[in-house]
């Protein structure tokens, strides 16, 4: 019996990979390749395209490539706008757990506003590159649904490195040890074998946690990236009024952002500032492009640049007049490079909180009399994801294999996962550093699939003022629009210490846009919703109305002899503008008169949703949904009225007129704000109220039911 125990454990350990050198990748072998149970380092050099399909109605494609491992996307390209033979040159450096896996490529023409087309893929096997030695690989790229289409080849240089020397001697010796074990021996030397292949796995499992340790770090940020678009000049005119309508996207990695749409004008002033996060040593680059906003049709290419991060020095503002390329005129920008923030992944043993020393220099960190000392950082938040329960089936085989997301504006980091459960236990702990109070911490649970993208398991919204320190609880999950519960519950155990002047200091600066939000899509019922919200503020108007015309009715005297007082307005007629945008002279076809409607609808659905959104704000902050924020506006009332006391107006104008007038000529490339509307866009409307209650809902009713059930 021991016998057999021991060489069932030791059937266990891992096989090794047999390799071959391949030059172009096909099927794959016929024996199975063994698993590899070291760490690897895949640097690929995405070359070029050639023959390429045509997928767009001028005969040509935009196209870009995606690598994907495990049905995880770990790589895209930057698009080649208009070219069936295009040349990228990118490289990409992918940290790689085992070789069983093989690297999808797959190729798709980028349509904006629709789906994208496909164009082709192929894998490369990996258990066929020789290790340490660069390889030139060419794909041929097919359709499953076509295969005898010919759509083109992708050519790619790579080389497959050990991550580690000391994992590849472990693997030899285990190697070599299997081998002797596998021959017929006797029962000593079974056991005697058994011991020594044991002390070498011990070795390698050692070896392995330090090694998968060092994967999970590598999804941590090593710095930030922190941009402003101040402007562009001389931009192209690619309407035909001679202007354009300009926008730029930014792309560095899998982080992307779009900036506002300045209308008519090639001379545009953005003056927005946003952050990425840095994952690599090196820096990375940048891809920048302009684009022309068209409504029905597809937005006009005006040029591309790029920014190496790893030219610029670090902790320094750098002033950068970039010259796009295919195209005409300039962006300039100010790109500062500062060490990473305090973010970490660990594990429930390893608690900054519970360290008394960790979390006395915390507490001193965000104490009150460090006001002054680094203003972005307003306070520290910790998050241990421990455990869900109940979830919903994804698989086929009734099972999901959940992982979870966390997010805090634009952070986020995600747990490890846990196969074919239903009821996973992670116990992580993620800190995050708080740069706005009044951020919404996000967790999101989502089942990992092999060959596609993960699916949706649930989600729970909570907003750091309404998180009660050290208590564990149960979400229950929601669905992504956070209206409705979906099946299962996540229990959380969440700590927020923050300095509450810094908090409100940043109250009064532009809130922080989150750069993977999705794009606003026409929506029947939100367009009905949006609308019913502002017929609400449009009465309260009417009501205001109504109740200045009874002044002038005079059916209060006194407050009509109040209302005397108020002087008419001074109307001054507008010359209306003779001058009218040529009309296209292009017969815009029946599909792209359909884009333009649903264009314009989404865009009355979304003022809408603004319009109503500023009254029930307004309302929120004077009916006390969220303290702080009420407490925040009456000390801010206090201060002004005891202001006005001591010091003439004429004085407090005069200083405000100073301010605004030379507010360019001390900081020329500042972002221009309004520190009430900054105010207001920290409040929640009602629907974000909605959502916010109905998660505090649904978990009393989760453990009400607890409780019945345990009665």
């Amino acid at each position: 019996m021991l016998d057999s125990c021991k060489l069932k454990s030791a059937c266990n350990l891992p096989f090794i990979c047999n390799k071959k050198i391949i030059n172009t990748a096909g099927t794959s072998n016929a024996e199975v390749p063994l698993a590899d149970p070291g760490m690897y380092q895949l640097d690929i050099t995405l070359r070029r395209g050639q023959s390429l399909a045509a997928r767009d109605r001028g005969g040509t494609s935009d196209p870009y490539v995606k690598f994907k491992i495990g049905g995880k996307e770990v790589f895209r390209s930057k698009i080649i706008h208009k070219n069936l033979n295009p040349v990228w040159e990118e490289k990409a450096c992918i940290l790689v757990d085992h070789l069983r896996e093989p690297l999808y490529i797959k190729v798709f023409d980028y349509d904006f506003g629709l789906q994208d087309d496909f164009m082709g893929s192929a894998f490369l096997d990996l258990t066929q590159l020789e290790l340490n030695r660069p390889t030139d690989v060419t794909l041929t790229l097919k359709d499953p649904h076509y295969p005898d289409h010919d759509l083109g080849i992708i050519l790619l240089s790579v080389i497959l490195t050990p991550k580690e020397g000391e994992s590849r001697d472990v693997t030899m010796l285990m190697r070599k040890s299997w081998k002797r074990s596998s021959k017929e021996l006797s029962e000593n030397e079974v056991v005697g074998s058994y011991f020594s292949v044991k002390s070498l796995f011990w070795r390698f499992q050692t070896q392995s946690l330090r090694l998968s340790d060092l994967h999970r770090k590598s999804h941590l940020w090593r710095g930030i990236v922190s941009i402003t678009l101040i402007e562009g000049r001389d931009l192209k005119a690619m309407d035909s009024n001679g202007l354009s309508d300009p926008y730029v996207k930014f792309r560095l990695g899998h982080q992307k952002y779009k900036s506002k749409i300045m209308p008519k004008t090639l001379n545009p002033q953005w003056r927005e500032q946003f952050d990425f996060h840095l994952y690599e040593e090196r820096g990375g680059v940048i891809d920048i492009t302009a684009w022309d906003k068209d409504a029905g049709k597809r937005d006009d290419f005006i040029g591309r640049c790029q920014v190496d991060l790893s030219a610029l020095s670090r902790e320094q503002t750098h002033k950068l007049e970039l010259q796009l390329e295919e195209g005409e005129g300039h962006l300039v920008l100010l790109v500062t490079l500062t060490a990473s923030a305090t973010v970490s992944i660990s594990d429930l043993s390893v608690n900054s909180l519970e360290d008394q020393k960790e979390r006395e220099e915390i507490l001193k960190r965000y104490s009150p009399l460090r006001i002054f000392h680094n203003l972005k950082d307003v306070g520290f938040l910790q998050v241990k994801v421990i455990r869900a329960e109940g979830l919903m089936a994804a698989d086929v085989t009734g099972k999901s294999d959940p992982f979870c997301v966390v997010e805090l504006n634009n952070d986020r980091l995600l747990t490890h996962t846990v196969y074919k459960n239903l009821n996973p236990e992670w116990n992580k702990v993620f800190t995050f550093n708080i740069k706005d109070i009044h951020s919404v911490l996000e967790v999101t649970v989502y089942d990992e699939d092999r060959d596609r993208s993960a699916d949706f398991l649930g989600k729970v919204a909570i907003p750091l003022l309404s998180i009660q320190n050290g208590e564990q609880k149960a979400y229950v999950l929601k669905n992504k629009q956070l209206t409705g519960p979906t099946k299962g519950v996540i229990y959380l155990e969440i700590d927020v210490i923050f300095n509450a002047v810094k908090a409100s200091l940043r109250t009064l600066i532009p809130k922080e846009q989150k750069y993977i939000e999705e794009e606003n899509r026409l929506s029947k019922q939100l367009l009905l919703r949006n609308f019913i919200r502002m017929k609400r503020c449009v009465m309260v108007l009417v009501n205001a109305a109504y109740y200045v015309n009874s002044c002038f009715d005079w059916d209060s005297p006194p407050r009509s002899l109040a209302a005397f007082v108020v002087v008419e307005d001074m109307l001054e007629d507008e010359e209306e503008e003779d001058d009218k945008d040529d009309k296209d002279s292009e017969k815009k076809g029946f599909i792209n008169k359909i884009y333009a409607i649903q264009e314009v609808c989404v865009s009355v659905q979304n003022i809408l949703d603004e319009v109503a959104s500023f009254g029930e704000r307004i309302k929120n902050t004077f009916n006390w949904t969220v303290p702080f924020l009420s407490w925040l506006a009456i000390v801010a009332l206090c201060v002004f009225t005891a202001i006005l006391y001591c010091i003439p107006l004429r004085y407090i104008v005069l200083v405000w007129g100073i301010n605004k007038f030379t507010k360019k000529l001390r900081s020329p490339y500042a972002i221009d704000n309004n520190e009430l509307l900054d105010f207001l866009s920290r409040v929640p409307s009602d629907v974000q109220v909605l959502q916010f209650c109905l998660e505090s809902c649904l978990t009393c009713l989760h453990f009400e039911i607890c409780d019945v059930n345990i009665s």
